[in-house]
């Protein structure tokens, strides 16, 4: 009977400590709060740009206020899946290419687009530049009906524990207002 009182009572408190951890406030915008990380990588969000909520399979998201004369806002996610998980980098480039298309229909080619292998920081990182039609990749990571006139800026940052997906999709100006932020986020990022 002790054993089993003991038990309850561990149970007990350690579900009253989960449910206290869930329910710590964010710190406050006054203090400094660490850099957000993955993989064995950090980096600096850019200012002015929305940290959203936790979403599956995503270390963070961003969404980017919508640039004079588009409607929707531009979303940058960035995915982390575990050492020697996420896939090959060119596989990845590729998938991401097919998620656009050409205005007539037509697949997106890397001839199409812009790709560059580069050193930051010691890593190296793939980025990619992609316009046209976005189809998404999928019933639960893309729009629900294409959406043309969309631009994709990716990189993939090959960190000690793995790739860091980095992937910017929205309406063309919106991106094209984010280019120089999601830079500075690409030259930011460095081994923890």
């Amino acid at each position: 009977m002790k054993r089993l009182l003991g038990a309850m009572t561990l149970m007990a408190a350690v579900g009253v400590a989960q449910a206290q951890a869930q329910q710590t406030p964010p710190a406050a915008p006054s203090e400094q709060q660490a850099a957000p990380e993955a993989g064995g990588l950090t980096w600096t969000s850019p200012s002015g740009w929305e940290t959203q909520g936790a979403r599956p399979m995503r270390v963070a998201t961003y969404r980017i206020a919508p640039a004079k004369g588009d409607t929707d806002s531009a979303e940058l996610a960035i995915f982390y899946f575990g050492a020697g998980q996420g896939g090959a980098v060119d596989a990845n480039v590729k998938r991401w290419l097919g998620q656009f298309q050409k205005a007539d229909g037509t697949a997106i080619t890397e001839k199409d687009a812009r790709s560059k292998k580069e050193t930051v920081n010691g890593l190296a990182i793939t980025t990619l530049d992609v316009k046209g039609t976005y189809t998404g990749g999928g019933p639960m990571m893309g729009p629900s009906t294409p959406k043309p006139g969309y631009r994709l800026l990716g990189a993939i940052a090959e960190g000690p524990e793995g790739p860091l997906f980095f992937k910017l999709t929205g309406p063309e100006r919106t991106v094209a207002s984010a280019e120089k932020g999601f830079r500075k986020l690409l030259e930011s990022v460095k081994k923890k």
